[in-house]
């Protein structure tokens, strides 16, 4: 199943850490998690503070032990299809929480989003679209929802920022079933079209 996840983290230094994550299935199940620091965790950035709005000190009185994270999400999320908009970070993010609990750095892997929001619709309009106009037909539809989802600003809240990437994903897919039963009555006989 595709799983829509995020992290907010302490800064986007080298030495950052994440200190927030949740994840969005595809039949909308959630779950979000403020992330306990590690005692060598110490990078902390207020200029990310003033974006995302977590205290350290919120962290270290209301965040979950990082071990206690880690191991809930391999728990819960192994063998899903891990998606994240911005995977180059959220997987450095991922990276640091397990091996910061001592679990293998590769117990979980992740995959942009946009890849699976391009293989969705390919999925859908593949049936009802030449093979020569698919791929501009997608990418078309794909810029039309991108910026309908542009027009919004990013929450730098795990959950909102989860929630966002697992509607895109959605609106996609609506977008492309619209366009595939257009498609499909285009090509019915005019006397099936009453």
């Amino acid at each position: 199943m595709l799983v829509f996840l995020d992290f907010e983290a302490s800064s986007l230094g080298k030495r950052s850490y994440p200190i927030e994550v949740a994840w969005v299935f595809e039949d909308g199940r959630s779950e979000a998690h403020l992330i306990r620091p590690a005692p060598a965790w110490t990078d902390w950035d207020e200029d990310a503070e003033a974006i995302h709005k977590l205290s350290r000190s919120a962290l270290m009185r209301d965040g979950t032990d990082h071990n206690l994270v880690a191991t809930r999400m391999v728990e819960t999320l192994s063998g899903h299809d891990l998606l994240a908009s911005a995977p180059s970070w959220d997987g450095k993010w991922l990276s640091t929480l397990l091996r910061g609990a001592g679990l293998p750095r590769h117990s979980l892997r992740l995959r942009g989003s946009d890849a699976a929001r391009r293989e969705c619709a390919s999925a859908i309009l593949r049936p009802v679209i030449s093979a020569e106009r698919l791929s501009e037909n997608v990418e078309a539809l794909l810029e039309q929802c991108a910026v309908r989802v542009f027009e919004k600003q990013p929450a730098h809240r795990a959950l909102a920022d989860a929630e966002d990437d697992y509607a895109h994903w959605r609106a996609v897919r609506t977008a492309a079933e619209e366009v595939a039963v257009l498609q499909h009555d285009r090509t019915l006989p005019a006397n099936l079209h009453a």
